[in-house]
């Protein structure tokens, strides 16, 4: 983990960094803390956590990552079986929280409370669950509201899974995302509430608002979430038609035998990476057998290295139909990581010095490797390549301990 962390922090050089801040702070894709809202290095401890129904109609893991931020502001929460409510079905969430990790926790904490409530003991199927999941996020909405009146809360988007036996729900307001693979593709994602969408820049107008560099009043870069009570002031008019609103769009899609998994994360993860890039590295993973959370926690390492600068939360909910470990995949895994081991062995002994882990990385990253994960590509790999150059460097500091301790010239590296 040392050693991945120091390739992260290599790979972006402090230029590129505030360079990278500066685009998102114009692009209105973070809400910065202060002039140092982005540590000097990051923080990449995870820790994944999975499991899954006991009817066996699904699995799930999910991780967190706080990355390159200062503050960790996402939340989420996973209830594969929900009480009252009979066998199969199950609710997941992802929160991602600006200007603090308030309405992120409450909403991890208590938006699923409100679900159920709004569900009652028989749901009618679907559009009354849609209704149900509407009206939860709303009333949350107004409890959070409640319960810090001088609108002190901050705000989070949120994206929620809710599955019944018949159909998969995916309600979300703001930029956290989900996606649907089915049959070997994309078969559903959502689509971010930003303000210069129509049907969201006529509800902001006709609240007296304005947009300005693609930003509610100018400061704001979502157009729905849960709290920044400052957006929802407009006197006469109902919380869906507030400048900001928490009114979830909903999607409810019948479940088929051909439905895999479906990923829920937060923006940092699709700042990173495109919807089929994931969806296919997601599916890679799940043919190696990697449990969920193992691939939560990979394609976490994978967005960081390829420069996402956010806060991370991800989780995969899988079904039945999900790809299944096969032999050759693995057999193609074991030999791409015994050969990048052996090439970072090679690039080390090519020089008298030992190359920077930098600059073996960005070395293969040049070179036509086959059989790299598909979507991660190298940067996937970027574990194995860390720890086969942190056993090269070991070596090397022993070699060396012993040469000076008078043990005789040091063997060579291969």
């Amino acid at each position: 983990m040392a050693a991945l962390c120091r390739l992260l922090e290599c790979l972006l050089w402090p230029d590129r960094k505030e360079e990278r801040a500066e685009k998102e702070e114009e692009a209105g894709l973070g809400v910065p803390d202060g002039p140092h809202y982005l540590l000097a290095a990051p923080r990449c401890t995870q820790r994944p956590h999975g499991g899954g129904a006991a009817s066996g109609s699904l699995r799930f893991g999910a991780s967190a990552a706080q990355g390159w931020r200062a503050r960790m502001e996402d939340a989420h929460c996973a209830w594969p079986a929900l009480p009252g409510l009979p066998p199969g079905w199950a609710f997941f969430a992802v929160l991602d929280g600006h200007g603090g990790a308030r309405a992120a926790h409450f909403g991890a904490r208590h938006l699923p409370g409100h679900v159920l409530k709004e569900l009652g003991s028989a749901p009618s199927e679907p559009e009354g669950v849609r209704g149900a999941l509407r009206r939860a996020f709303l009333n949350a909405d107004e409890r959070l509201r409640a319960l810090w009146p001088r609108g002190e809360a901050g705000g989070s988007t949120a994206v929620a899974l809710l599955v019944s036996p018949s159909f998969l729900y995916l309600a979300h307001c703001g930029d956290s995302r989900a996606v649907l693979s089915r049959a070997g593709a994309v078969a559903f994602s959502t689509e971010d509430h930003r303000p210069l969408r129509p049907r969201e820049r006529e509800r902001i107008y006709d609240a007296g608002g304005t947009i300005c560099r693609r930003r509610v009043e100018g400061s704001l870069a979502v157009s729905r979430a849960l709290g920044d009570f400052a957006y929802k002031q407009a006197p006469g008019r109902p919380p869906e038609l507030q400048l900001v609103s928490a009114e979830p769009e909903v999607a409810a899609l019948a479940r088929r035998g051909e439905d895999e998994f479906i990923l829920l994360a937060s923006d940092g993860v699709w700042d990173a990476m495109s919807t089929a890039a994931l969806a296919g590295l997601v599916a890679s993973r799940l043919r190696l057998g990697l449990a969920p959370e193992l691939l939560c926690a990979q394609l976490l390492d994978t967005c960081l290295c390829k420069g996402s600068l956010d806060n991370m939360t991800c989780i995969v909910v899988c079904f039945p139909g999900a790809p299944r470990p096969c032999e050759e995949a693995i057999r193609r895994e074991l030999a791409l990581d015994a050969a990048l081991g052996q090439r970072v062995a090679e690039l080390c002994a090519s020089t008298q010095e030992l190359l920077s882990l930098n600059t073996v990385f960005r070395t293969l990253a040049s070179e036509d490797i086959p059989d790299l994960p598909p979507g991660g590509g190298l940067h996937c790999k970027a574990a194995v390549i860390a720890e086969a150059y942190s056993r090269l460097h070991q070596a090397s500091e022993e070699c060396c301990k012993k040469v000076q301790g008078g043990a005789g010239e040091p063997p060579v590296l291969t």
